[in-house]
This record gives structure tokens, C-alpha cells and sequence, in this order.
């Protein structure tokens, strides 16, 4: 696939009074710094013409980017157009060949980075002598891991070989895993990535004057070699990391491992051709591939809120939440913090309300402490704020969002309070995750104006929203909560009114398998151990811990009135409830263990078949398919990109696993259920290429 945007390496001289002629080289695609550099066949060739064509007499060369980015690294887009592992081994080649030029040429090289910086882009700098950063630099990072790749075009051997192998270990494989956690550029240079951090303001005038300072010898960098003496248990130990977080359910990481240990002892370019046979072997697995979907649905097909109607939204200036729980206090602060007008909590209860006002001032203070919101900011944001028990006080709010407890009844009820004081156009927007919006509207004066607003806990970890449409909610009220959305910078997945709409159908359709399960002879270690080999972030019982089994039990029964012939609900898991346990496990001396008192009630039926870890992860997997299709069959969403969307966003499914339709698909799990993929290999091109 060529780039949309190609970057190109463009070549201006800079004469410098002490140091002599100076080449300034900018990687450029022509946008704005909306569409960042990047790095594909395209680019690569502009380089080598730029190497080609630099003036014979230059002094030193500067190598920076575009306003506001560097460069984040290769265009994954074209990773679907290699066909071959020969293919993609000439693909990092070719990034090699076209680096090393910068590396092999005759005068001092500065790198400097002057904006976002992954991949790729944090590789090429590290073929330049020297590298100043910018503490206007908000993302640094090597992501290859978290994508099922390597950092393949020198990260894992520059990197130890400039920082050590123990911060090569933090930043290429231990901060990928970690939910892909970047850092900033102040970060970096404290790792060690730069020998110069400044402002933006001056940036590129005291980079170029570092670098004539080295030329002339006024300044002389010297560097200590790195220590391999522990590298054995270093990478043991990260050994150990990876495997706790992705089991064997990855590649990409325990690859990446390998490369770094070899940096010991490897040349620069026994090094990089171990590279180059690395990306042949990652960029034709399944895992990459997937991982390209996954980030194409993270990032482009995302930010097109697929689903949302043309119609014009409405503005929106005041905001009311019904509630003020742990969830409600998490919404109000949200709103709060990103839309900034404002805001109406409401409760019928004063201590809860205190409560509330307590945990979002909290919240606030918190990032005046952090640097991220300047005091008066703050005080202001605390000012706008209206604590009450009245309805009477969301007069004048453009949109409200009710999060109180999963009762169809009550829910109706605090909506026909609320809506005697809106006005005819305001949205009403619930957070219930599995009650059907088209009862909860039935009985209000404008059903039209309210929609399904699910978000997933926590708040600020998890990037999901599902939006629901009721069968009478408008165009104007959907197209409100898609601007709604994106001012509070969540991922939306558009569906229709249905049980359990779609996350929580397809983890509830898995809890009921693995409940009937460990209700026969299987264990509960025995069944997370299986699933947790996928590479889930989350085993099933340490998923029912964090959602609470209260909420999941209700969850399972809407689930089980709807669908009976596939949703049903143990009688165990109702028991656990019932006895207000947190959890199968508590927390030992020992570590964790399954809780005896569980144990003692959780009545086993032996005339079940014991599963295998293969037959635990068979099962689950087919039930998955089997929901996804039905999802999709009922129209529920439209596009088995959706269902993906929601399986990694909301419930933290892996990149490396392409969600869940695309790991299906791979896994020829789709064609056993229901004869057919999900989505063929040219309905994939065909997508990639629209």
C-alpha cells in the first residue's frame, strides 16, 4: 500500500559562524502535525536521494522533523502488502542500508527531536552522533512489542549499546507491555536517549549551536560502555515479566529478548541482519497482522466514529449526572475536566454528595500537583461545579447522564424528574450496561432525546464507549453524544438496542462458560491458567474481581431472560453473590489463593467431563464465535470491525490478537462454528485500502 503521505528528508544549509556549512536535514510529509511522519518505501527513498545530494563540503548535519513531530515511526499500513517472508527480511534491509548512511558519513550527526518520537523515528535518531531533546516532546517510545513486532531497524541493538541493556529492557519491552505506557521527552533524556534537553522555544537554535560546539572541540561527549555483567539475569527476570503479562500468547516480546542479550556480543551488523531475519519471521505472523488491524481500528477507523449520523449536533453548555457514586463522581470529573462548563451532581443522599465533591476536587488538586492544570484553572473548574438534591437545578442542561443502580424502574422514574426542568432539545444519556434504552425511554415526553451511553470501569483507563440507539432516539440526539465523545476523547463503538449490548454479551457469554466449567470437575486456577495463555490482559475470575460479581450476576440474568437456550445462570455464582463475596480469591501469605470459603459452598458436579487447557481455551473460544456472529446476525452492530473495537477498547483484548473476529478468523475457530470467516483476506485488503 503506498503512503498517503509521503515524508519526505528535505535538505536546507545552514552556514554556522564557528563551526562552518551545515546541513539541515527535515523529515516532512507536508501535513500538519495531525498526520505525523512516518516512515515507509517512499520515505526511505527520499533519504537515500537526500544522502546522495548533500553538498560534499558540509561541516556537520542536523536531522530533525516537521513542526510539533519527529517521526512516529513506519507506515504500518504497507505491512499488508508484504507477501513474503524474503519480503519483508528486504524490508529491513532496506531501513538498515538507509540509516547507516547517516551513521557512516564523515561529520558529526545530531539528531534533533523536536517532537513526538516512536519506532522508526526514536531508531534513525540513534544512527546520529549525538541527539538533543525537547521538553516540548510529549510522546517518546519503542511500541514494536505491544504491535507483535520488534523495534527492527536498530532499536535493539542501538539502544542497549547507548543506555545500557537494563533501560533497553524498560523501554522496549517492559513499557510496550504495560499498556503500551510512553514517555515524555524529559523521561528520555533522563534514560539517557539525549545528550541535551532543551526548551522549545530555542530549540533548534541551541541544538544547532551544541552541535558546532562539538565540532569546534569546545565540547567533548564522552560516553561509558555499557554493562553486560548481569545481562543473564536481567533478561531473566524480564523473561518472567513478559510471561506473568501475555503467557505464551505472544512472540513479539520473547523475540525482542533474545535480540537484546545478543547486543552483547554481536557486531553492529551480525546485529542487524538478526534484525532484518526477525522482521521476517514478525511481519508475516498472524500476530502482526493482527496488530496492524488493531491499530488501524485504534487510530483511523476510530476517529471517523463510524456509526455516527451527518446530522449536526447540538452544542452543548451545562452538563447534569444523576448520581454521585464511585461511577457518577468518575463521569462528573470526566465532563468536567474536558468539556469545562458547567456541571450539575445530583443525589438524594447529602453524604454521598460530599463524597462526590470531595473525590473530583481531589482529582483536580491532583493535577495542579502533577503540572498538568494550572491552579486558578482548577479553582475555576471547582467553581462551576453544583452539588444538589434538587432536579430542579438541572434547568438549563443541554445534556444529562444518569449512572445510578441497575433498576429499570428507578431509572425511568429519576428520568421523569429530570425531564419536567430540560428543555425540548436536551440529550438524556444513560450509562446502564445492559437495560434496554427503548423501555427506559417508553414512558417520557421525548424518547427521541435519550440514548445509551455505556461507559467501562475505570473511567480513565478504559477508552470504550458504546453508544445505543433506542428505537425511537433521533438522528440529532446520536450525532449530540458522537461530539459529546469526542470532546471526552473516548473510542465509540455505534449499535442498536439490544441485551447486553455488545461487550458485555460476548464477556458474559464467556463467564457462563467458564462458570459451567469450574461447576464440574475443573478448577478455578485451571481455567484462568488456559485462558490467561491467549494473552488476555486479564484472567476470567481476576475479570469478575475487578467488575464485581454483583454486576456481572446481573449482567447473566438480562442475558439469560433474553437468551435462554445459551445464558443461564449458575447456581455457584448466584451463591457468591449471595454471600457478598468479592471474589473466588483472597490474597496469603502465600500469594493469592481461592478463598476456602468459596470452596466450602461451591457445590462440583462430577459427572462432567474434566477439560484439558486446550479444551478450556476450544470452548471458550467457540462460544465466542458463536456470539459474534449472532451479534452481527442481529444486527446489533455493523461490521465485525465493531465488535473488535469493543473487545480490545473495553475489554483490554491484545492488539496481537486483532480483537476477536480477526484471532477467530486466523485460528480457523470462525469456519469450525459457522463455516465462513468473519472477514475474508480481500474484504481485509479491500478495507485496509479504503
Amino acid at each position: 500500500m503506498a503512503e498517503d503521505l509521503v515524508t519526505q528528508f528535505k535538505v536546507t544549509y545552514h552556514n554556522n559562524p564557528r563551526a562552518g556549512k551545515l546541513a539541515i536535514m527535515t523529515m516532512d510529509n507536508g501535513a500538519d502535525y495531525r498526520k505525523p511522519n512516518t516512515l515507509g518505501a517512499g520515505a526511505l527513498e527520499s533519504l537515500n536521494q537526500a544522502m546522495d545530494n548533500l553538498d560534499g563540503d558540509i561541516k556537520g548535519l542536523v536531522l530533525t522533523g516537521k513542526t510539533f513531530i519527529f517521526c512516529v515511526g513506519a507506515n504500518l499500513m504497507e505491512v499488508p502488502e508484504i507477501t513474503s517472508s524474503e519480503e519483508a527480511i528486504e524490508t529491513g534491509r532496506r531501513g538498515h542500508a538507509a540509516f547507516k548512511r547517516i551513521m557512516d558519513i564523515e561529520v558529526p550527526t545530531l539528531a534533533a527531536i523536536n517532537g513526538a518520537v516512536m519506532g522508526g523515528g526514536l531508531e534513525i535518531s540513534l544512527y546520529c552522533d549525538y541527539r538533543t531533546v525537547s521538553t516540548g516532546v510529549t510522546v517518546l517510545a519503542l511500541p514494536e512489542c505491544f504491535l507483535g513486532l520488534i523495534p527492527g531497524w536498530g532499536g535493539t541493538q542501538l539502544v542497549p549499546r547507548l543506555v545500557g541493556p537494563e533501560k533497553a529492557l524498560l523501554l522496549i519491552v517492559q513499557n510496550p507491555l504495560s499498556n503500551n505506557r510512553m514517555m515524555n521527552g524529559k523521561k528520555g533524556f533522563e534514560l539517557g536517549l539525549g545528550e541535551r534537553l532543551f526548551e522549545p522555544v530555542e530549540f533548534m537554535d541551541e541544538s544547532i549551536e551544541f552541535l558546532a560546539d562539538i565540532i569546534t572541540g569546545e565540547v567533548t561527549i564522552k560516553r561509558e560502555k555499557p554493562d553486560y555483567s548481569n545481562i543473564d539475569q536481567l533478561i531473566d527476570t524480564a523473561r518472567g515479566l513478559v510471561t506473568a503479562r501475555v503467557h505464551s500468547g505472544a512472540i513479539a516480546p520473547y523475540r525482542a529478548l533474545d535480540l537484546i542479550k545478543g547486543s552483547a556480543e554481536w557486531s553492529l551488523d551480525e546485529g542487524f541482519a538478526q534484525e532484518d531475519q526477525a522482521l521476517g519471521e514478525l511481519i508475516m505472523s498472524n500476530q502482526m497482522r493482527a496488530s496492524v488491524y488493531s491499530f488501524d481500528l485504534a487510530q483511523r477507523r476510530a476517529k471517523k466514529q463510524v456509526g455516527i449520523p451527518a446530522e449536526g449536533p447540538l452544542p452543548i453548555n451545562k452538563v447534569g449526572v444523576i448520581g454521585a457514586g464511585l461511577m457518577a463522581s468518575q463521569l462528573g470529573f470526566l465532563f468536567l475536566r474536558r468539556l469545562e462548563v458547567p456541571l450539575v451532581m445530583k443525589d438524594i443522599s447529602q453524604d454521598v454528595l460530599d463524597k462526590c465533591k470531595a473525590y473530583i476536587d481531589g482529582e483536580l488538586d491532583r493535577l495542579v500537583g502533577k503540572g498538568r492544570l494550572p491552579e486558578p484553572k482548577a479553582n475555576y473548574l471547582k467553581s462551576i461545579v453544583t452539588y444538589t438534591l434538587e432536579d430542579k437545578d438541572f434547568e438549563g442542561c443541554d445534556f444529562i447522564i444518569e449512572a445510578v443502580f441497575e433498576n429499570l424502574g428507578l431509572k425511568k422514574k429519576i428520568f421523569a424528574a429530570a425531564e419536567e426542568y430540560l428543555s425540548d432539545t436536551a440529550v438524556m444519556a444513560t450509562n446502564t450496561s445492559s437495560l434496554s434504552i427503548t423501555e427506559m425511554a417508553g414512558d417520557l415526553k421525548h424518547p427521541e432525546r435519550v440514548i445509551g451511553f455505556h461507559f467501562f470501569n475505570p473511567v480513565a483507563v478504559l477508552p470504550l464507549l458504546e453508544i445505543i440507539r433506542g428505537e425511537k432516539t433521533n438522528d440529532v440526539t446520536c450525532a449530540t453524544a458522537g461530539a459529546v465523545a469526542k470532546k471526552i476523547k473516548k473510542t465509540i463503538v455505534v449499535m442498536k438496542d439490544a441485551p447486553g449490548f455488545l461487550v458485555n454479551r460476548m464477556l458474559i457469554r464467556n463467564m457462563v462458560e467458564v462458570m459451567d466449567i469450574v461447576d464440574g470437575p475443573n478448577t478455578f486456577e485451571e481455567v484462568d491458567e488456559a485462558v490467561s495463555d491467549l494473552g488476555l490482559p486479564m484472567s476470567p475470575f481476576d475479570l469478575l474481581a475487578l467488575v464485581g460479581p454483583a454486576v456481572a450476576l446481573h449482567a447473566t440474568e438480562t442475558l439469560a431472560d433474553a437468551f435462554p437456550e445459551r445464558y443461564h445462570v449458575s447456581e455457584n455464582f448466584a451463591r457468591l453473590v449471595e454471600e457478598k463475596k468479592p471474589g473466588v480469591y483472597i490474597m496469603t501469605e502465600k500469594g493469592k489463593e481461592v478463598d476456602p470459603e468459596v470452596l466450602a459452598f461451591w457445590e462440583k458436579d462430577d459427572s462432567k467431563p474434566k477439560l484439558s487447557a486446550d479444551e478450556i481455551r476450544a470452548r471458550m473460544l467457540k462460544s465466542l464465535a458463536d456470539e459474534a456472529h449472532r451479534i452481527l446476525e442481529d444486527g446489533v452492530v455493523a461490521e465485525p470491525q465493531d465488535i473488535d473495537t469493543g473487545m480490545i477498547m473495553g475489554a483490554g483484548y491484545p492488539f496481537f490478537m486483532g480483537g476477536v473476529t480477526r484471532y477467530l478468523d486466523q485460528s480457523g475457530v470462525s469456519e469450525e462454528v459457522f463455516g465462513a470467516r468473519f472477514l475474508t483476506d480481500d474484504e481485509l485488503l479491500a478495507y485496509f485500502r479504503r
